[in-house]
C-alpha cells in the first residue's frame, strides 16, 4: 500500500515542476524556427551535442533535431515517449513539432503512416502543462476525427503518452445511450477526443459545457472533417469556441482552401507538406496494382482472389453499407477456407470495435466501406488492400491503400477499374501514384455467380440483401460528382444484376431516365485515354511497361502473375465471358403478344386413348357416336346441385360470421365496464383539462350497432328495454310537477 505524499513533498513537486516549466517556455522562445521555414531543411544535430540550456547560458536549437530527447518537452511526456520506444522522429513530426510547440498553427500534410498521431498528441500535453492546466479548468484541448474507430485509436496513443501527466481525457463517440453519463462528467474533462456529431450534441444539449477556455483544437483527417459530409456540423462547433486558440490540422492530403482556413480563423498557419517533393505520394514500399474488370465480373474476381490469398490479412472496400452487408453475408455461407469480418458505418459502436480488434489480431478479410479508409493502424500488418469499388477521388484511393505499408513495412493493393472508369488511371498519375496494370490468369479464375443464385433461392432474406446491394451501388455511381469517370448509363445494369444471383433486375426509382434502354454491353463500353493507347498508359520512367513480382507469393497459385510485356492491360470481353459462365439468360427484347393466336383447348382421352370433347365426363353415356351430346336433364341436375351446396356453404359462413360479431361485442361490453371501474378507482388522481376531458369522453356511452344477420330476438330485447327506460323517466318526471 502506497503512502500518501506529504504535504512538503507535493510542494518540491511543485516548485520543481514550475522551474521546468519557466526552462521550457525559455528554450522555446529563444530557439523558435522562424515563421514560413521547414526544420526538415536544417542538419541534424549531433548525438553528443548537449541538450537545454548550455555553458554560456544559451539554449540548444531544437529545430531540425532526430530525437525527442532533442525537444524541449517535459519530464513526464519524455519518459512516456521513452516507455513506448518512441526515439526516433518521423518527417512530419521533425518538420511540424518545433512550429506546434511554439503555439502556431499547423497544416501538416504527410503520407498515410507517416506518425502523425504524435505529431498533434504531444503539443497538446506540452501546451496544456505549461500552461498549468488544473482538472477544475474544464475542456483545454479538443482534437477531432471523422470516424469512431480512428477516435478510439488516437484516445489509445493519448493515453500512453500522457500517462504521467494529471490530465483528464474522454473518448466521445457512439450512439445516444452513453450521452447521459458522459453529460455529468465531461465539463470536468481537460481533453475531449469526440467525433464532430458527438461533440456538437454535447454543445447543445449539455448543460454548462464550456470551451471558452479552449486552448488547442486539433483536427485529424482534416480534408475530410473540412468536406461537404460534415460542413455544418463543423460551423456550428467552430461557432461556439474562442478564436484565441492553437489549431493544427493533420491529413494526408491537405487542403489549401482559402475558405476553409477562413472558416478555422487560422493566423498565419505553417504549411507543412513533408512527401510534396517526393517521388510517388504514396509509400514507396506499396506495391500497387490495377485491374480492368467488367462490373458483372468483379464478385467473380473479388471470390477468386479470396480464394488464392487464405493466408493474407486483406481489407476489402465497397462503396455502400449494403454492399457490404450481402457480400459478408453470401460469402460466409461460401466458406472460402478464411474468417470472414465486415465493419460499417450502420454497426453499433461496440461491434465496430470489437471487430476492429479482432481484424487487428487476427488473419482475415475484412469487408468495409470508407469508414476503415482513414487513419486506422492495424497492429500486425495488412497484406492486401483490396478495392473492388473505384474511389471516388485520388485522395480517397490513398487513404485507402494507407492501410497497408505502414512506417517501414511493405504491402500490396489491388484496383479493379470499370472499362468506363479507366480515366482514373490517368488522373491516379498525375498524382504520383504508381500503379501497374495487370491480368489475372485464367485458370485460377473461380466464378461464383451461379452459387450466388443458387444461394439467393435457398435463403430469402439474402435475396433482399442482394436487391438493395445492387440499388445502393448504381444510386453510389449515379451521386458522384466526377461524371468523367462515374457514368451510371454506362453499366451493364442487366448482367451486374444476373451476377449478384438475381433473377429479374430490380427497378431503379431515383434515375430519371430509363437506365435499362440506356445501357450498354460490356463490350462496346471500353474507352481508352485520350491521346494514349493502352501499351503507353501506365509506361515506367524509362518508356517500358512495368512488372510486378510478389516474392512471398507462389507464382502457380498467384491469381495476379506478371503483366504481359506484349499485351500490357486487358482481358478481352471474349476472354473473360468464356472464363464465367452466365448464371440466367437476359432478355434482348419484350415479348409481344399475338391477340389474334388461336386459343388452346382443353384435350381429355377415355380409357381406350380415344380423344373426347370438352365436358364429356357429363355427356350422354348411351350415344355411341364419336362426340356425345351432352344430356340437358343431366345439366340441370348437375347445376342445381351446385347451388344447394352454395347455399349450404353460405348458410354456415353466416353462422360462423355471427358468432364472431357476437364474441366481439361481448369483449367490448366487458372492456367497457373494466374501464368504468378503473375510471372511478383513478378518477381522483387526474387533475387538469388533459384529465376531464379522458374523463367526459369515458362516461360516453358508444352506439352498439347491430349487423343486419344479427338475432331478432336481441333486438326485439334491447328496444323493450330502452322503452321500459323512457316509460320510468316519464313517470318521475310527471310525479316531480304534481308534487
Amino acid at each position: 500500500m502506497k503512502r500518501p505524499k506529504s504535504k512538503e513533498f507535493r510542494k518540491q513537486q511543485r516548485l520543481s515542476e514550475e522551474d521546468e516549466i519557466n526552462l521550457l517556455n525559455s528554450w522555446i522562445q529563444a530557439q523558435q524556427p522562424d515563421s514560413g521555414t521547414n526544420p526538415m531543411s536544417l542538419p541534424p544535430l549531433p548525438k553528443t551535442s548537449p541538450i537545454g540550456r548550455l555553458a554560456d547560458n544559451t539554449f540548444s536549437r531544437y529545430a531540425g533535431v532526430v530525437r525527442f530527447e532533442q525537444l524541449p518537452l517535459s519530464k513526464k511526456t519524455k519518459d512516456a515517449l521513452r516507455a513506448s520506444k518512441f526515439v526516433s522522429m518521423t518527417d512530419i513530426q521533425r518538420a511540424s513539432l518545433p512550429h506546434a510547440l511554439c503555439g502556431r498553427d499547423v497544416l501538416g500534410a504527410a503520407k498515410t503512416g507517416s506518425g502523425k498521431t504524435l505529431a498533434f498528441i504531444i503539443p497538446v500535453l506540452e501546451k496544456l502543462y505549461r500552461e498549468r492546466w488544473e482538472p477544475e479548468y474544464g475542456v483545454g484541448s479538443i482534437i477531432i476525427s471523422p470516424t469512431r474507430e480512428l477516435a478510439a485509436q488516437i484516445f489509445d496513443v493519448l493515453k500512453a503518452i500522457g500517462k504521467y501527466h494529471g490530465f483528464s481525457a474522454g473518448l466521445l463517440i457512439g450512439g445516444r445511450k452513453e450521452v447521459a453519463l458522459e453529460k455529468e462528467s465531461v465539463n470536468k474533462l481537460n481533453v475531449l477526443i469526440c467525433t464532430p456529431g458527438r461533440l456538437l450534441q454535447h454543445m447543445d444539449e449539455t448543460t454548462n459545457f464550456d470551451c471558452s477556455q479552449l486552448q488547442v483544437l486539433v483536427l485529424d483527417e482534416a480534408d475530410r472533417i473540412l468536406d461537404s459530409g460534415f460542413k455544418k456540423e463543423l460551423n456550428a462547433i467552430i461557432s461556439q469556441l474562442p478564436k484565441r486558440r492553437q489549431t493544427l490540422l493533420f491529413s494526408a492530403t491537405q487542403t489549401k482552401s482559402v475558405q476553409d482556413l477562413a472558416r478555422l480563423s487560422l493566423k498565419d498557419p505553417e504549411y507543412l507538406s513533408v512527401h510534396e517533393e517526393s517521388v510517388t505520394a504514396t509509400p514507396t514500399l506499396l506495391k500497387q496494382i490495377v485491374m480492368t474488370v467488367p462490373l458483372d465480373q468483379k464478385l467473380d474476381m473479388l471470390w477468386s482472389f479470396i480464394k488464392t490469398h487464405l493466408q493474407s490479412k486483406t481489407l476489402v472496400f465497397l462503396s455502400s453499407c449494403k454492399q457490404v452487408k450481402f457480400v459478408f453475408e453470401a460469402f460466409k455461407k461460401l466458406h472460402p477456407g478464411i474468417p470472414l469480418k465486415c465493419l460499417h458505418g450502420r454497426m453499433k459502436q461496440e461491434k465496430r470495435m470489437a471487430i476492429y480488434s479482432e481484424f487487428c489480431e487476427k488473419r482475415s478479410v475484412l469487408f468495409s466501406t470508407d469508414v476503415a479508409a482513414r487513419g486506422l493502424d492495424f497492429n500486425k500488418a495488412v497484406d492486401w488492400v483490396v478495392q473492388v469499388d473505384c474511389p471516388e477521388n485520388v485522395a480517397s484511393y490513398i487513404h485507402r491503400v494507407g492501410r497497408t505499408a505502414r512506417y517501414k513495412s511493405d504491402g500490396k493493393s489491388v484496383l479493379f477499374l470499370l472499362p468506363s472508369e479507366t480515366q482514373m488511371l490517368e488522373k491516379l498519375k498525375a498524382a504520383k501514384v504508381p500503379v501497374h496494370l495487370t491480368k489475372p490468369r485464367k485458370e485460377l479464375l473461380q466464378p461464383v455467380s451461379s452459387l450466388l443464385a443458387s444461394l439467393l433461392v435457398k435463403y430469402p432474406e439474402l435475396q433482399q440483401r442482394a436487391q438493395r446491394a445492387f440499388v445502393t451501388y448504381l444510386r453510389s455511381i449515379h451521386l458522384q460528382k466526377d461524371k468523367e469517370i462515374f457514368d451510371v448509363l454506362k453499366l451493364p445494369i442487366d448482367e451486374y444484376s444476373a451476377s449478384l444471383g438475381l433473377p429479374m433486375t430490380p427497378k431503379i426509382r431515383f434515375l430519371n431516365r430509363n437506365i435499362k434502354s440506356k445501357a450498354v454491353s460490356t463490350k462496346s463500353i471500353l474507352v481508352e485515354p485520350e491521346g494514349r493507347n493502352k501499351e503507353n498508359v501506365l509506361e515506367g520512367s524509362k518508356g517500358k511497361p512495368s512488372t510486378v513480382v510478389f516474392k512471398d507469393e507462389e507464382t502457380e497459385n498467384d491469381l495476379l502473375h506478371v503483366a504481359d510485356t506484349s499485351n500490357e492491360g486487358n482481358m478481352t470481353s471474349t476472354e473473360i465471358e468464356g472464363l464465367v459462365p452466365a448464371t440466367r439468360l437476359l432478355k434482348k427484347k419484350k415479348l409481344k403478344i399475338n391477340l389474334h393466336r388461336p386459343l388452346g383447348n382443353r384435350v381429355v382421352f377415355d380409357d381406350d386413348g380415344n380423344k373426347l370433347p370438352p365436358l364429356a365426363t357429363i355427356a350422354d353415356p348411351q350415344s355411341g357416336k364419336g362426340t356425345s351430346i351432352i344430356d340437358p336433364e343431366q345439366k340441370a341436375e348437375y347445376y342445381k346441385r351446385m347451388r344447394e351446396d352454395l347455399k349450404k356453404a353460405d348458410k354456415e359462413d353466416k353462422l360462423v360470421e355471427r358468432q364472431r360479431l357476437r364474441e366481439k361485442r361481448i369483449k367490448q361490453k366487458m372492456k367497457w365496464k373494466g374501464g368504468d371501474e378503473d375510471e372511478e378507482d383513478n378518477q381522483d388522481d387526474i387533475s387538469g383539462s388533459e384529465g376531464d376531458e379522458t374523463v367526459n369522453r369515458r362516461q360516453k356511452k358508444s352506439k352498439i350497432y347491430f349487423d343486419s344477420d344479427s338475432d331478432e330476438g336481441e333486438r326485439k330485447e334491447a328496444s323493450r328495454d330502452q322503452l321500459a327506460e323512457q316509460e320510468a323517466l316519464a313517470l318521475k318526471l310527471l310525479q316531480s310537477m304534481q308534487a
